[in-house]
């Protein structure tokens, strides 16, 4: 499995969201020495979006960023050998991979190879699997599945970093996965590099912590910071962060010197609560970790040390994340002005729902803010008592197409049928866009497994 053995390994965070920074991969392959790039493209909306492009272009589905970002960086990382691993595949990997072989072959790059891992989307496999016992209930409350398996718009495993191992040690220099665990993006270059077992927790735990603080991208160095924003030097040139990982679990969290952000305690202590529940059971494919183990320490500027990581055993099941079709939701907005602008508003809102009212329309939420005043913390805030300018946001959700597409008719009217001093209306209609829902279960490990396929170029 082990291909080579490194006293440290440099990863580094390209892309924290399908939508990121698209010039973080360059500066981080450009601006100083890394082993690997890891960019993570996905989340739960991510994948219903990508399946209904792929339902729409069969050659779809993937982040298609990750075309432009390649087309750029990847002389850079043959030259360099610097290999990267990716969810970018979406829910068609093998289609990511062959819009990035062609523009390698147009670039007259070869002599590489791409690996695929594929088996995490079961959309159409879910009788297959119900057949083999797996009940699909939802983990947060707890309900059957029944309910919603005939609206089920996507389905997908959360594999983790094992089978991207085994794409690195058949030799591939960018591999290329689905609904990969963000962390594990990170872990599997150190597993790969060190040779550490599957039983070697508190490395694992280690790795997997590493693989938290880097996911997000430049929020680990100094974006979306709340400690101390203003402290954060050059966010316009901002550094992505780059794990240094040493065989015994050690690792330090640093970026290139040359780069915008900031990297301290504070900055990764931040991170470390993202998305976080029960910080002593982080539960992983690869491991669970324990957040309350860990040590930081400042290592320098712009680095931070991270030691005593511990790991437990893995449970057996594999967490599968879907989505569901739920109803249909559209929203619009007006800006009223002095004098008076928030009694206008106001008045406006009460004008409109009435209006629905007498509609006989039926919704599930209704919901108006009034942006400048109140729409970030709602009734905890006290009403100032002079506003130049306020938007009315208005929103709604139902089961019912038919209602929410009446709606977006309701909001243009109040132009020359409401308060006056209006303005701000320019985009049309609101239009009903689809609600996604959710839905988390889990299923045991031993009924599913990843494939892995290699192209040489």
């Amino acid at each position: 499995m082990v291909k080579s053995m490194k006293d440290k390994i440099r990863i580094a965070s390209g892309q924290g969201f399908f939508g990121d920074l698209l010039n973080a991969p360059y500066d981080q392959v450009t601006k100083g020495p890394v082993d690997y790039v890891v960019m993570d493209f996905l989340s739960e909306v991510t994948m219903s979006i990508l399946q209904k492009q792929k339902q729409r272009n069969p050659r779809f589905g993937y982040a298609r960023d990750i075309v432009t970002i390649l087309k750029e960086i990847l002389p850079i990382c043959i030259e360099k050998n610097i290999k990267v691993i990716t969810n970018a595949g979406g829910v068609n990997p093998h289609a990511c991979a062959e819009a990035i072989s062609e523009i390698a072959k147009k670039q007259g790059l070869n002599g590489f190879r791409i690996g695929v891992v594929i088996g995490d989307d079961i959309l159409h496999n879910i009788d297959y699997f119900i057949k083999r016992g797996v009940d699909f209930k939802n983990t947060e409350t707890g309900e059957e599945f029944s309910g919603v398996k005939d609206k089920i718009t996507s389905a997908n495993i959360y594999f983790g970093a094992f089978s991207i191992v085994d794409a690195l040690s058949k030799g591939a220099q960018i591999v290329i996965t689905g609904r990969t665990t963000d962390t594990g993006l990170t872990l599997a270059p150190m597993i790969y590099e060190f040779g550490w077992k599957e039983d070697d927790w508190d490395k694992l735990a280690s790795g997997i912590i590493a693989g938290h603080i880097m996911e997000c991208g430049g929020q680990a160095t100094g974006g979306n910071f709340s400690a101390d924003w203003k402290s954060v030097p050059n966010l316009a040139e901002i550094g992505f962060p780059i794990t240094e990982a040493y065989p015994d679990g050690t690792v330090v969290i640093t970026k290139h010197e040359n780069t915008g952000g900031l990297v301290s305690l504070h900055t990764i202590k931040e991170q470390l609560l993202y998305e976080m529940g029960d910080p002593a059971t982080y539960i992983t494919p690869e491991v669970i970790a324990d957040f309350t183990t860990i040590r930081l320490e400042d290592d320098g500027p712009n680095r931070v040390g991270m030691t005593g990581v511990k790991g437990r055993p893995r449970t057996d099941t594999y967490k599968v994340s879907m989505s569901y079709s739920d109803g249909y939701t559209a929203a619009g907005s007006l800006t009223y002005t002095w004098p008076d602008a928030l009694e206008k508003a106001q008045a406006a809102d009460k004008i409109l729902r009435k209006r629905l009212e007498n509609l006989g329309l039926h919704f599930e939420e209704i919901r108006s803010e009034f942006v400048g005043v109140n729409a970030c913390h709602g009734h905890l805030v006290t009403i100032p008592d002079h506003v130049n300018e306020v938007v009315l946001r208005f929103g709604v959700r139902s089961k019912e197409f038919k209602s929410v597409e009446r709606f977006g008719k309701e909001i243009a009217p109040l132009i020359l049928t409401g308060p006056p001093s209006v303005t701000g209306f320019a985009n049309g209609r609101p239009r009903p866009s689809e609600v996604i829902a959710f839905w988390p279960a889990l299923m045991p490990k031993d009924v599913v497994k990843p494939t892995i396929t290699i192209e040489q170029l």
